[in-house]
């Protein structure tokens, strides 16, 4: 008897319920919108996997669970049913219904052949309201606070790092780099999701959507912290909410290399942690203050949009600007800085022409200097912050940047085996040969520089994401994927016997 077959039998005396399972959550029967628990603690995803394998159709079982939807049925002993199984990541997440009186077959009637399709999208010109959504399962509280904090606490349990609000859809996370949507709690309507955004929306910040259909606000709960983004598209009101957390991870449990470390104890430069939206540049850089916090005794100011990691005082004094709340703009908190008598500044994001210039010269003034920027290379970040400059700027911006610049450190975030992420590392430190080549403009040399000064902690994001293969901690093809010189790392996974799937 295959272990789903008393949680089925439950299902047929119900009369036109369904069964939900689903990661870290327990077994729900739904009938007529009422939910009755059926098993209370939480359920990981072999155990759910484990038992669907038991009834799945037997040219299905190789390979089981694919990723996405797949569709098939069981002829249990208590009446047929149907099972839609979704796999996303380390989520999976399973519906039983009973099959359609058409499809009744007995326990030892042949199963009829299995469909196995991806979740279909919508067309893109279609309207929310043609879309076909299944009829939530969990209904959100009433109230639209309440609701907005169960979705919340919701992406919290799943360990997602972001959550996805769209008009007339169902909620989604991202969960270990992948989308997975929350089917279970049906589609937000346009006029519900603005009630939930405006319950935890400050009020500046309506005023804002309301001005410039975009806003971005930080929301903290009991569990965590949440970045917030509202906007507008065709289907109306959306948002994205990502999730930071609570307790600031040390750089030393996050397993930053030394080298990068020791910019810490810098009584004066630039450093930037730079990447790809989403390569988890806020919370290196936050690694980073707080190895700081814990070991001088200095004034840390960090103007940001809008505070994401909060810092307590610990060795060091902290504070912390939030663009829009207490300060104008980036450029203006960053001048008010130098009145402040800083030792470390931390500028979220280098935004502008303006900005920048004001950074590097607060790195050349004595004052330690922390900040992001969007790019995809260490030695492709000396180009861009010179490329922000006229032209008849960039000399001096040369000689200004080989003098404050101390070190970049670009990352990626690939998917770890067995769930989870993890950061590839690309470390640039400008000793004088890298400043010689700044102050020259012969940034194009630096890659061979790095090549040759790996002794000294400086790392490609080829090294790192070989190194990542080696220790087993990623897949070659995930870390290809990541690769900007893709060609040099498939030479590197041939010189080190490593093979990549076909």
């Amino acid at each position: 008897m295959a272990r789903l077959d008393a949680f089925i039998e439950r299902l047929a005396a119900s009369q036109g319920g369904e069964l939900l399972f689903q990661t870290a959550h327990g077994a729900v029967l739904s009938v007529a919108g009422e939910q009755r628990i059926l098993v209370r603690q939480p359920l990981s995803t072999p155990q759910i996997v484990g038992a669907f394998a038991e009834i799945v159709p037997a040219e299905m079982q190789a390979g089981f669970p694919r990723p996405g939807r797949t569709l098939f049925p069981y002829p249990s002993p208590a009446g047929s049913v149907e099972i839609e199984f979704d796999a996303s990541g380390s989520q999976v997440r399973a519906v039983v219904r009973p099959a359609p009186a058409s499809a009744q077959v007995t326990a030892t009637a042949p199963a009829s052949a299995p469909v196995a399709a991806p979740v279909a999208a919508p067309a893109a010109a279609a309207p929310a309201a043609t879309v076909e959504q299944p009829a939530a399962t969990i209904p959100l509280p009433v109230d639209p606070g309440e609701a907005m904090h169960r979705l919340l606490s919701e992406m919290v349990a799943r360990k997602a790092s972001d959550l996805h609000l769209t008009s007339g859809h169902p909620p989604a996370l991202r969960v270990d780099g992948d989308i997975a949507p929350m089917r279970e709690f049906g589609p937000i309507e346009e006029g519900r999701l603005i009630d939930m955004l405006w319950a935890i929306a400050p009020a500046r910040n309506r005023q804002e959507f309301e001005e410039c259909a975009d806003t971005d606000f930080a929301h903290a709960t009991a569990e965590a912290r949440f970045r917030v983004n509202v906007f507008s598209d065709r289907y109306g009101i959306g948002s994205v909410m990502r999730q930071i957390p609570s307790q600031i991870r040390s750089a030393v449990d996050m397993g930053i290399a030394q080298p990068i470390l020791d910019l810490c104890f810098l009584s004066k430069g630039l450093v930037l942690v730079t990447g790809p939206t989403g390569s988890g540049k806020s919370t290196t850089l936050a690694a980073l203050v707080d190895h700081v916090n814990r070991n001088r005794d200095d004034h840390i100011i960090t103007i940001e949009d809008p505070v994401e990691f909060v810092h307590d005082n610990k060795r060091c004094l902290v504070n912390q600007r939030e663009v829009g709340t207490h300060t104008k703009s980036f450029k203006a908190a960053l001048r008010a800085a130098l009145r402040e008598d800083p030792d470390v500044v931390l500028v979220g994001e280098l935004r502008d022409l303006e900005t920048i210039a004001i950074a590097i010269e607060t790195a050349e003034t004595g004052h330690l200097v922390f900040g992001t920027l969007h790019t995809n290379s260490a030695p492709s970040t000396v180009d861009r912050l010179i490329d922000q400059f006229p032209s008849d700027r960039q000399a001096q911006i040369r000689t200004m940047l080989s003098e404050s610049l101390r070190g970049v450190v670009t990352q990626v975030l690939c998917k770890k085996i067995g769930g989870g992420r993890v950061a590839a590392m690309e470390v640039l430190l400008v000793t004088s040969s890298v400043a010689n080549l700044i102050r020259e403009g012969k940034t194009f040399q630096i890659p061979s520089v790095m090549q040759t000064a790996k002794g000294i902690g400086m790392a490609t994001l080829n090294d790192s994401l070989l190194d990542l293969v080696k220790k087993g901690l990623v897949e070659p093809g995930e870390a290809l994927s990541k690769a900007v010189a893709k060609g040099e790392l498939k030479q590197l996974f041939e010189r080190n016997g490593i093979a990549l799937p076909a």
